[in-house]
């Protein structure tokens, strides 16, 4: 008999500091940490002059490699910490079917609008990597009006969720974040090999 593998989804809109929060929680666990932004990150670099401020023809393909990668593992009885600006709409069709064979918590990363664009602003000038996700269309839209991260619409399942502030370091603390997903009441599978 084994315990089901967890795969803990870090969400949020963009610059809310999901990457940062994931990184941590999976040293702490001792799992991988699968990232949607380094996979595509990885694909722009085989693709000379990609342009991410328009249609990103990368968005998909980036999208079906990370939900592969996560399932690969969660198959293999690997805990995973998984980070992506998950919305409902495109990103629940994906994680259903995980909860098959993984247990599901989610982590909903949120930070005042003033802050993201901060954040979005630095690292676009402090990571050249960033260039692959359109962090300046961001920017200006959020100047122009156009985009609200107030209307991020969250992952929306019957699953265990904690909604963490970082504007400030943790808020609940990351003791208590640990704590979420380490609760006990995952059901345990038998081993039919």
């Amino acid at each position: 008999m084994h315990l089901r593998p967890t795969l803990a989804v870090v969400s949020g809109p963009p610059a809310t500091g999901k990457t940062t929060l994931a990184r941590a929680l999976a040293q702490y666990l001792g799992c991988p940490a699968i990232l949607r932004d380094e996979i595509k990150q990885g694909m722009v670099m085989n693709f000379p002059g990609h342009d991410a401020e328009s249609d990103d023809p990368l968005n998909i393909p980036a999208l079906e490699a990370f939900f592969a990668t996560i399932a690969v593992l969660l198959r293999a009885g690997t805990t995973v910490v998984a980070e992506a600006a998950f919305q409902d709409r495109l990103w629940r069709p994906g994680l259903v079917p995980l909860m098959d064979f993984a247990d599901l918590r989610i982590i909903r990363c949120t930070t005042p609008a003033p802050t993201i664009a901060e954040r979005i602003t630095d690292r676009a000038r402090d990571d050249s990597h960033r260039v692959a996700h359109g962090d300046r269309a961001l920017l200006a839209d959020m100047k122009a009006g156009v985009y609200d991260p107030d209307r991020f619409v969250p992952i929306n399942l019957s699953v265990p969720s904690l909604l963490v502030d970082t504007s400030d370091g943790y808020a609940p603390s990351m003791a208590e974040i640990q704590k979420f997903l380490e609760a006990q009441d995952r059901p345990a599978s038998v081993d039919q090999s």
